[in-house]
């Protein structure tokens, strides 16, 4: 099964995440299919998402987890994102 999943980055106590494409059976910081966006938990309103690139995959069945879903709930809100 495809998902739609955050993949960790950055330094330790420094998270970021990077939002992906990848197969569910990969490891966290495996494989991938594609990057679609990234979001920074520690500054409030910093991700970014290619809502595009998005929709195109959960049309072809990808699944979005539940983490993934509140972020683009957010950008879909029109939230500010910094660039």
């Amino acid at each position: 099964m495809v998902k739609i999943r955050l993949q960790r980055t950055g330094k330790r106590n420094r998270p970021s995440y990077r939002i992906v494409v990848t197969d569910s059976r990969n490891p966290r910081d495996g494989k991938v299919l594609d990057i679609i966006g990234y979001y920074d938990p520690l500054k409030e309103g910093n991700f970014r998402i290619d809502l595009d690139k998005l929709e195109a995959w959960i049309s072809r069945g990808a699944q979005v987890t539940p983490r993934v879903k509140s972020i683009v709930k957010l950008s879909k809100k029109g939230m500010p994102t910094t660039t």
